[in-house]
């Protein structure tokens, strides 16, 4: 009886093994199937981290103030600007600081950032000096470039720098622009009918939509009222009229001066008439999220989401156009650092302003990609120039400035790490 209760016994210990391996084998295969899901999980999590961080914010700033270390003193003639690095070039040409040169202001806006994002004296003190230089400029009425030319320079000056001193220039020059705004057209008339002989009326580009910062700020600040009244009229203008029924953008419109009838619609710099030029595309992102931002007029916030739409759906992989998107699939045609710049900077402004959650996420996520890829070796030009940026396309339809370093490109590149920056220190996205 007892060898039978043994052997009882030692079937049961048998069987309570059985059980306790089944068990442990049970445990073993859901943890491992726990840690892939889990690992699964994670990556998922990992690749939207990447995707929507994939760099180190940091380091890209380290990199453009390493840049300016190396270029500021080699730039010493203040009635120079840096305008493009050449292809094979390293160092910067400079172009005179004269009332016909519009990149101008682009310089001394990258110093202002620099010294906002750094807080470091010598980057406001060099700045400074950059900017005061052309002060006369304030008078420009030849053009419609003179927003461009002075609002990055004196405009951040007094925005970033505090030089309060900056304001009357501001309202002076603003007050040159709207000169050129014709009220039977309803647009700021850009160039002259003498550098561009080509259209014999009122011409309007693209481009222009950026000089209306300078009229917004203008009526802010003690300004004429009629300077923010001419800049929407401006803007309302140019989206019934500068804009494809697809949302791309044509370059330059001739209007009729006194019916305000739209005689030609044509380009400067894109591939042909018809083309889609990527950095006018640019132009009018940046264009319409800013006036969005100065008006809150949700109909401009509408407009700007759309072209922006348009302008995505037409990217490569790496998020930088090619200089004009109807060329784009010839892999011999150049590629444009500055258009991809202009947008990531307007991109992270249009996140905060859109109330849908998923398109926030969308087009900060654009911006980081636009931002991942000019802060790479590819687009880089640390180590081999003295610019932020290489591989920018002024104007290849004119035959110059062809797969260069631009220095508007390195403006708006700097803004745009400004820009994430902030958004960053406010814990937004």
């Amino acid at each position: 009886m007892k060898f039978n209760q043994t052997k009882l016994a030692v079937k049961k210990i048998k069987e309570n093994k059985r059980k306790l391996l089944g068990a442990y084998v049970i445990g073993v295969i859901l943890f491992c199937f726990s840690c892939k899901e889990l690992k699964a999980n994670n990556e998922i999590g990992l690749a939207s981290a990447k995707e929507l961080d994939t760099f180190n914010l940091e380091s890209l700033i380290a990199d453009c103030e390493t840049q300016l270390e190396i270029s500021v003193p080699k730039l010493t003639d203040l009635s120079k600007h840096p305008r493009l690095i050449e292809t094979g070039k390293k160092e910067w040409k400079e172009v005179p600081n004269n009332r016909l040169v519009w990149t101008s202001g682009f310089y001394p806006g990258v110093l202002w950032y620099m010294y906002d994002i750094s807080q470091n004296e010598k980057w406001k003190l060099e700045a400074i000096k950059r900017t005061e230089v052309f002060d006369s400029f304030k008078t420009i009425t030849e053009h419609h470039d003179i927003g461009f030319m002075m609002f990055p320079a004196f405009g951040k000056g007094y925005e970033l720098g505090g030089k309060k001193e900056y304001k009357d220039i501001l309202l002076t020059s603003a007050g040159s622009l709207a000169s050129r705004f014709n009220p039977q057209v309803g647009t700021i008339r850009s160039w002259s009918n003498k550098m561009h002989p080509r259209w014999k009326q009122h011409i309007t580009i693209i481009d222009n939509m950026l000089n209306l910062e300078l009229l917004f700020w203008a009526a802010k600040h003690g300004g004429d009222t009629k300077f923010y009244d001419i800049a929407v009229k401006h803007a309302e203008t140019t989206m019934k009229n500068h804009f494809r029924e697809d949302y791309t953008s044509w370059h330059v419109l001739e209007y009729d001066s006194i019916t305000g009838a739209v005689l030609n619609r044509h380009t400067k710099q894109g591939y042909a008439d018809n083309s889609r030029w990527s950095r006018g595309q640019a132009w009018g992102v940046y264009g319409y999220t800013m006036v969005y931002k100065e008006t809150r007029d949700k109909k401009f916030l509408e407009f700007a989401q759309k072209i922006t739409d348009k302008y995505l759906s037409l990217l490569p992989d790496d998020y930088v156009p090619c200089w004009d998107f109807d060329v784009a699939n010839n892999p011999k045609e150049e590629k444009d650092a500055s258009a991809a710049a202009v947008v990531a900077s307007a991109l992270l402004d249009l996140s905060e302003f859109v109330d849908n959650k998923k398109d926030q996420e969308r087009y900060y996520d654009a911006a980081l990609k636009m931002l991942e890829s000019l802060g790479s070796d590819k687009y880089s030009g640390v180590g081999k120039t003295d610019s932020f940026l290489l591989h920018s396309t002024g104007a290849k339809s004119l035959g110059h400035e062809i797969n260069v370093a631009l220095i508007y490109a390195d403006y708006y590149y700097i803004e745009a790490l400004d820009r994430l920056k902030k958004i960053r220190e406010k814990g937004k996205l």
